[in-house]
């Protein structure tokens, strides 16, 4: 299978140059690797040093949207697979494309997403949170799995994702314009037409974010944005119920581990994310100026 890598860059760092390095180490090489970088000004060439077949493509911050720029690159590749990396997701060993890409040897699969491992400076919730999101086995997800797993079936991460450029085009690309979860929107209409989903556990990727409380909210309310402007994907399927069953979760481990005491910063964290979640459902009965101080994107809205 030939393969493009693609990766929305914003200010890209250490991480970045990393990710660059291990595609140099992967037993499976990409074809192609695209970069779609925000603000030229803040791009070097010298992130790439040691590559080969690849290119750069620059754009205004104004200009970005988290589905049309990942668009963008899927038209200038011509490649059977397209792989998605954020900046900041680095490669957990040399066999992650390898990994990634066994799933489509099964023509019913779509798209495949990697697992995603916490950084070492990952705190105790954040890491068991992406054990709970991130599991240990692979499976792959269809329409049939929707009573047992709910919103989670339309999960899928373009931190780490990959996907069958034919079936990509059938579904019509990501959505061109869309404050977040174009991965999860392309993954549902794939399986609403019948595709699978596959969840790739041997493909590792590192991955991790320690976000403060209003970070939290934010990022939620930006989440619920996205699902209040496709009910025709996320109007049947409720998320609260997950969020509920992670918090439950959660709770036991930090008792099981001999740490209760950080059960009030798990319940006020989980608090923020739920009011962020809210909002973000009601956000068009709120005064724009109020959006402007919930949103991670504020740049979605003075283009919307």
């Amino acid at each position: 299978m030939t393969v493009t890598v693609i990766v929305p860059t914003y200010k890209p760092d250490g991480k970045f140059f990393q990710l660059m390095n291990m595609l140099k180490r992967q037993t499976c090489k990409a074809d192609h690797i695209l970069i779609m970088n925000t603000e030229e000004r803040y791009w070097k060439n010298s992130f790439m040093e040691g590559l080969d077949n690849w290119e750069v493509h620059h754009l205004s911050r104004a200009a970005f949207d988290h589905g049309k720029t990942r668009g963008e690159g899927a038209k200038l590749a011509d490649t059977e697979i397209l792989v998605y990396f954020t900046q900041d997701a680095v490669p957990a060993d040399e066999k992650l494309l390898e990994n990634l890409l066994k799933p489509f040897h099964n023509p019913q699969v779509g798209a495949a997403y990697a697992r995603q491992l916490p950084a070492e400076d990952c705190k105790i919730i954040e890491r068991y949170t992406r054990s709970f999101n991130y599991p240990d086995t692979s499976r792959i997800k269809t329409k049939k799995d929707i009573p047992e797993l709910g919103i989670k079936t339309y999960f899928c991460s373009n931190v780490c994702a990959a996907y069958r450029r034919g079936v990509y085009e059938e579904m019509g690309g990501f959505v061109t314009r869309t404050i977040f979860n174009e991965d999860m929107i392309m993954a549902a209409q794939m399986i609403q037409a019948g595709y699978g989903v596959a969840y790739a556990a041997e493909a590792r990727v590192v991955h991790s974010h320690n976000y403060g409380y209003m970070q939290q909210l934010r990022r939620n309310f930006d989440l619920a944005v996205s699902q209040e402007d496709h009910p025709e994907i996320f109007a049947a399927i409720s998320s609260e119920s997950e969020g509920i069953r992670l918090v439950k979760s959660t709770a036991a481990y930090l008792i099981k581990q001999g740490k209760p005491w950080l059960i009030p910063d798990l319940l006020l964290s989980s608090g923020f994310k739920y009011l962020g979640y809210k909002a973000g459902r009601n956000y068009k009965h709120l005064p724009l100026s109020w959006v402007h101080r919930l949103t991670m994107n504020p740049a979605y809205w003075e283009n919307r």
